[in-house]
């Protein structure tokens, strides 16, 4: 390793260590996460010349950064180097070490946020700094967003950016989260690039009962009772697999032996095949494969001595590309059969699937690229089956990919284990090679080539 990628990379370990300690946790509220505190050191980090710095508060205390290097060329594409700065809540009783402590052990930085996605929002804001010490003079404009509220849907974040900044933050070419794991495969490594995620789609059921004493249970029109039921249906449900075209190309990349790829290909031999798999990927490939239902929340019940006459279930439902929202209604309906009429569905969010196509300077930039790192690799499209800020983009008509840049050393299944997961940590390798990625893209997309 050279001593310059030997010092992007201590200077990246360093900073996400700081921005881990800040423990900017999103619980949804909009009093929650106080992603300035992030905001403010990664301002002062990138402070200097070469750049132009905005931040943007959508509630007190919800605040993104926006640098900016501004290219030669106005006609020039523009590329978004964008990292969220919040994290989700933890339970410190799982975790091995403090989740809040950005402790470096053996070559790892744990903490929460480690993996999602303080490494890339980190990478993103030492090349962005680098580059601009450096003189970088693009044709076209470089743009690095630290954006607040990722993780309870962007409402004071990329969705208020969009709506009131527009200016500050679009872009032709956006990069976000979470591709980019090395992953093994009978014709070579691949190198997954999220081209696409599914959709987010809330329901709240309303389940009634009638009220009485807790004494007497006998044949009573118990709500909780009822809602078990639901919860019981709803989580035992398995929607019908669908191979769509992303996954399609993804399986066929990848160069498994027909015994393999045919049944991850069929409508009919999809599940029986998971059951062979990895737990992680066996995740991981399921939701790419079907639409998802998990309950999640409940609300029911008054005093320990009252039968509940009212509960009320939250559902997360995530829909496949071309799936709407009457498709997954039916869905649902079926799951919850002869009790779909006995309880009240309301919707209470929905976004479609997105996703972005791959004939594209930007894939051709990436592609090209990896290779100093990883010769003979090939960049794979793929489905993440998670929210991510891209979809904000998509709408719009902009190209958004996830990814970054790995080690071996961070498999596919321990990445999607520590996803909102325990004990999250990155090994330090992978924050040296993201950082030295986003300087080579930005180099290869926006200065050397024409577009």
């Amino acid at each position: 390793m050279s001593e310059n990628s030997q010092n992007a990379e201590q200077e990246c370990t360093e900073l996400l260590q700081t921005l881990i300690r800040n423990a900017c946790v999103n619980d949804g509220a909009v009093d929650s996460a106080h992603e300035i505190r992030s905001a403010d050191v990664l301002e002062n980090f990138l402070e200097g010349p070469g750049l132009e710095l905005e931040t943007y508060d959508a509630a007190p205390g919800r605040r993104s950064l926006v640098a900016r290097i501004e290219g030669s060329d106005p006609t020039a594409p523009t590329l978004l180097l964008m990292g969220h700065t919040d994290v989700v809540p933890v339970n410190p009783e799982h975790w091995s070490r403090d989740p809040f402590g950005g402790e470096l052990v053996d070559g790892e930085v744990w903490g929460r946020g480690a993996v999602d996605m303080l490494n890339i929002t980190t990478s993103m804001a030492v090349a962005f700094k680098r580059l601009a010490r450096s003189g970088f003079t693009p044709r076209g404009t470089l743009v690095y967003l630290a954006v607040a509220d990722e993780e309870a849907n962007g409402s004071y974040g990329a969705e208020y950016l969009m709506a009131h900044e527009r200016e500050a933050v679009m872009a032709d070419y956006v990069i976000t989260e979470s591709g980019g794991i090395p992953l093994p495969s009978p014709n070579g490594l691949k190198l997954p690039v999220i081209v696409g995620e599914k959709g987010l789609f809330g329901v709240r059921i309303k389940v009634g009962g009638t009220a009485g004493h807790g004494s007497q249970p006998y044949k009573t029109d118990n709500a909780l009772v009822t809602a078990a039921e639901v919860v019981r249906r709803v989580g035992e449900f398995q929607s019908e697999a669908h191979i769509h075209d992303t996954w399609r190309r993804f399986i066929e990349s990848m160069g498994y032996p027909e015994e393999i790829a045919g049944p991850l290909l069929s409508v009919d031999g999809l599940d029986d095949v998971l059951e062979h798999l990895p737990l992680g990927m066996a995740r991981q490939f399921h939701a790419c494969t079907h639409t998802t239902f998990a309950p999640t929340v409940i609300h029911g019940g008054s005093k320990i001595n009252v039968i509940p006459d009212s509960v009320e279930l939250e559902v997360d439902i995530r829909t496949l590309p071309g799936h709407d929202a009457d498709m997954v209604l039916a869905e649902l309906r079926l799951a919850l059969g002869d009790l779909a009429d006995a309880v009240t569905i309301e919707q209470i969010s929905y976004d479609p699937s997105s996703s972005s196509p791959t004939d594209t300077p930007l894939w051709d930039s990436l592609s090209r690229v990896t290779q100093q790192w990883y010769p003979g690799s090939e960049t794979v499209p793929f489905l993440t089956v998670g929210a991510t800020d891209a979809r904000f983009f998509r709408r719009e008509d902009r190209v958004a990919y996830g990814f970054g840049l790995f080690s071996e050393n961070l498999t596919f299944e321990d990445f999607g284990k520590m996803f909102h997961g325990d004990d999250e940590r990155i090994d330090t390798r992978s924050l040296g090679l993201s950082t030295e990625l986003w300087e080579a893209v930005a180099q290869d997309l926006l200065t050397t080539r024409e577009i």
